[in-house]
């Protein structure tokens, strides 16, 4: 169980480069606790590198306070340099030095350690990492993730409380990705180090990070469980940078939402306008042939294990959608689309507002519509009851 104390504490933090008028980073906060794996995902340029680096003490906040364990290391009057922070760095381009061995080039850093104690720490990072047999190699000779386990090794030689990687898996081709993100996740629950990954993949920082901090424009919008990000972001640029993301209008009347995915219940959180948008992602919709249904197939792509179905519904949205490879409906067949979501996020022009809820039987969804499935709400709901009536009339897109 991971511990809530915190292990690195940004408040407030500016970093802005002469010649450059937007800032690199803005009014930043963070918190990553002790032992956590957190992801900083956002897309290139928006200063996730240089949280990094201010983190490690290679870059100098322009204001704002930088701590780790409780321990100020940079504010306005104080700066404590990178060798005495506690912390390790991996670089995305591992830098590992091309006239050293992998034994070698974990042991640099090692100085401070006698010849005994540095012999038995580089055997030990040597095991930990499963380099054991190319301990006499050099870089060249060498695989790209056995060249990142090396450079995962050397940052872990001095024993930091702080493990710091930047784009670790950018150098490394698809099926070794995937490989090489099982076993980081693993390694770095075995040693229950505080981790910071940098990544502009969602897919990576969803796979290895137990909370994902979204970062745009140098500020980080929003910090939370890889799920809660994907499916309830806070806002619609978070919503449209984690992944693919539909947002298909719905009118509210009194608690409940009207759309052509059906008639949902609706929770507001704020304020909310007449006119909403539910996103939809693309696995949270199913399709079934339907002469009857309001919505008709555009194009279908296959993907292999699924394919990816464009559906156009009566509100005049696109809906892009994933199905399994079994699913078969050619382009122009009208199909019903089902909610397997019961709760889905509602957003008013920027903000999420709102979330639909599981709706009882007596709330089905509209004729020809979709209906929800509650496999994602409360366990053992009943099936909804569609309730005849003619939904031809599509909800504007428009919002107020």
């Amino acid at each position: 169980m991971r511990s809530i104390e915190p292990a690195i504490e940004l408040s407030g933090v500016w970093k802005r480069y002469p010649g450059i008028e937007r800032p690199a980073v803005r009014d930043l906060d963070l918190t990553v606790h002790r032992g956590e794996i957190l992801a900083l995902l956002g897309p290139s340029g928006c200063g996730k590198t240089t949280t990094l680096r201010l983190i490690a003490g290679f870059e100098r906040p322009d204001a704002g306070t930088v701590a780790l364990h409780g321990h100020v290391v940079a504010d306005e009057r104080r700066f404590v340099p990178p060798e005495r922070r506690g912390v390790g760095m991996v670089f995305q381009d591992y830098a590992l030095f091309p006239h050293l061995t992998v034994a070698e080039n974990i042991a640099f850093g090692l100085g401070s350690l006698s010849r005994a104690a540095r012999r038995q720490r580089v055997e030990e990072l040597l095991r930990l990492t499963d380099l054991q047999d190319v301990r006499e190699r050099y870089p060249h000779q060498l695989s790209g993730g056995q060249q990142q386990r090396v450079a995962i090794a050397r940052a872990l030689g001095p024993s930091p409380q702080v493990l710091l990687l930047d784009e670790p898996f950018s150098n490394l081709d698809t099926e070794l990705r995937l490989q090489m993100r099982t076993e980081l996740r693993r390694l770095l629950e075995r040693l229950q180090i505080t981790a910071v990954l940098v990544t502009h993949d969602q897919q990576e920082a969803m796979a290895i990070a137990d909370r994902v901090a979204v970062m745009l424009s140098g500020h980080i919008e929003q910090v939370d469980a890889p799920d809660k990000v994907y499916h309830y972001p806070v806002n619609r640029a978070v919503a449209q940078f984690v992944g693919q993301a539909t947002f298909v209008p719905a009118r509210l009347n009194g608690v409940l939402a009207e759309s052509d995915l059906g008639r949902f219940a609706f929770e507001a959180r704020a304020r909310a306008p007449e006119l909403v948008e539910l996103l939809v992602r693309p696995r949270d919709v199913s399709l079934e042939a339907d002469p009857e249904g309001i919505a008709v197939v555009l194009a279908r792509q296959f993907q292999g294990p699924e394919t990816v179905y464009l559906v156009q519904l009566p509100c005049g949205v696109q809906l892009q959608t994933s199905q399994p490879s079994y699913v078969d409906i050619s382009p122009g067949t009208r199909v019903r689309v089902r909610c397997n979501r019961a709760r889905l996020a509602a957003f008013d022009r920027n903000a999420q507002v709102g979330l639909t809820v599981a709706p009882s039987a007596a709330i089905g969804p509209r004729s020809g519509a979709a209906e929800t499935d509650d496999r994602a709400g409360a366990a053992g709901t009943e099936p909804v009851v569609p309730d005849g009536r003619d939904v031809r009339e599509p909800i504007e897109r428009r919002l107020p």
